[in-house]
């Protein structure tokens, strides 16, 4: 292939469309990948989509109280054993978790704290793609102040930092049980 050219979806590089509309197979015009028909009905659910506060990514339905799941055993390069489930729905991943042999060690309470705020975060974002499910700042916050297991830990300074950014934090920390003593 040349510098600069490309070739994409069975086009020739002259950009003269192979197939048809991308969604009925109906002739397009050069270089375009839906037809009138479907570009108007793109545009018409677009529209509808803003009047109605939908920029695609409406609430989520809650989770179901059990989950679908497939655990994995691996081991990382200190040789430690991991388990690690995956909750699924409809196949896609909608939350991770991760866990050792180790977790009531006091020494590792910070690694287990960090461990929790990943996969806590992971999940939230397996949500939103998944499921749809907004993200908020609150939602991000409950998440590391759920992750952190001693005051001061690096999920807990996090809260507190992004914490500034949100007018209710205080309420949310009272929510969660958590002192800023």
């Amino acid at each position: 292939m040349e510098h600069g050219t490309m070739e994409m979806n069975n086009q020739e590089k002259t950009g003269c469309a192979v197939r048809g509309c991308a969604v009925c197979d109906k002739s397009v015009e050069e270089s375009a990948v839906l037809c009138a028909e479907c570009r108007k009905l793109v545009m018409a659910l677009r529209q509808s989509r803003q009047a109605h506060g939908d920029e695609g990514h409406g609430e989520a339905s809650e989770l179901p109280d059990v989950l679908d799941a497939v655990r994995y055993r691996a081991r990382d390069r200190d040789n430690n054993t991991w388990y690690v489930s995956v909750s699924e729905i409809d196949g896609h991943p909608v939350e991770i978790f991760a866990s050792t042999a180790f977790d009531r060690d006091h020494h590792l309470q910070s690694r287990i704290s960090n461990l929790t705020t990943i996969t806590r975060l992971t999940s939230l974002i397996l949500r939103n793609v998944f499921m749809g499910e907004r993200l908020s700042l609150e939602k991000i916050l409950t998440q590391l102040v759920r992750s952190s297991r001693q005051p001061g830990d690096l999920p807990m300074l996090l809260a507190g930092i992004l914490g500034n950014y949100h007018e209710n934090y205080r309420w949310l920390l009272e929510k969660e049980s958590v002192s800023l003593e």
